[in-house]
């Protein structure tokens, strides 16, 4: 047994157009192409194969053969894959990256991240994306050692004599316990009463900014890494902390979480900026990222 030929680009077209419009002359009016051109181009492709594609015998329009149907999704597979090799090297010739990472800061609200992603997928599929989800210093730090293109950051306390930066808005901290913590019983809290109980404080997994403390108010604390699993805890009734509003708000309205009304302390605005090296800018797509993520967080 011989083993089967490599169709050209060209009969794959053909052989896709027949299929899609269903005759040989609709094929070759949509490819402005001879019908000679068509059948001749199909018939090489079989010959190629050696297999018959098209069951022409009894019939007035061309019915896919059972081995014909069987390669048609591997098929449809190259034209896809050969398209999107041709918008890759097309974007490349244009100065469009081929890959992109960046780096956004935990209490950018998941909402906006996946919007705004959704959107880039839509306007640049040929552009890879590398996501990093990070706290505190450790997001400038991605930018810093040009691990990401670019960063939407939290409270930029360092590096900023090597980066652009620009405000891209803010996101509103709460604190929160669950309803059964002893700071979320009813009545008014004295002041100070949370310096009596653990708070659960994001720390900082970057040397950038290590030992700096954020909006913390208790000698008592609890550090996390990740801004989920402090959720969870919280939603447990293991101590109390700052959250984003938009990642507790169902919590807050279900009963869920409860918002503290501490003497002391009634919560803060998280600013974000949107961050890049000065000698490093984003090239297009990047750009069109940076700005998409600064105009939905405005």
């Amino acid at each position: 047994m011989t083993e089967p030929g490599t169709p050209t680009f060209d009969q794959i077209r053909l052989f896709l157009a027949v299929v899609e419009t269903g005759s040989f002359g609709a094929a070759g009016r949509k490819l402005n192409r001879a019908v000679s051109v068509v059948s001749y181009g199909v018939g090489n492709l079989e010959d190629q194969l050696q297999i018959r594609l098209f069951d022409r015998v009894g019939t007035r329009k061309p019915t896919l053969t059972r081995e014909g149907a069987a390669i048609l999704a591997e098929v449809r597979a190259l034209d896809h894959g050969i398209d999107a090799l041709k918008a890759k090297v097309r974007g490349l010739l244009q100065g469009l990256e081929a890959e992109l990472s960046i780096a956004v800061d935990v209490m950018l609200p998941s909402g906006v991240l996946a919007r705004v992603l959704e959107d880039f997928r839509a306007s640049f599929p040929t552009v890879a994306l590398r996501l990093n989800v990070e706290a505190l210093g450790a997001v400038t730090a991605k930018v810093l050692d040009g691990s990401a293109n670019f960063a939407i950051n939290g409270p930029l306390t360092v590096g900023r004599e090597r980066l652009e930066v620009l405000a891209a808005g803010a996101v509103p901290l709460v604190p929160v316990a669950a309803p059964q913590h002893p700071l979320a019983r009813p009545g008014p809290l004295s002041a100070g009463a949370a310096r009596e109980h653990v708070q659960l404080v994001l720390t900082d997994r970057s040397p950038l900014t290590e030992g700096q403390d954020y909006a913390v108010h208790s000698p008592r604390t609890w550090r996390l890494a990740d801004l989920g699993a402090k959720h969870a805890l919280l939603r447990q009734g293991i101590g109390w902390g700052n959250m984003p509003v938009p990642m507790v708000e169902e919590d807050l309205a279900d009963g869920r979480l409860v918002r503290l009304v501490l003497p002391e302390y009634g919560g803060e605005i998280y600013p974000l900026h949107a961050i890049y090296r000065s000698d490093t800018p984003p090239g297009p797509a990047g750009a069109w990222l940076l700005d998409r993520f600064v105009s939905a967080l405005a």
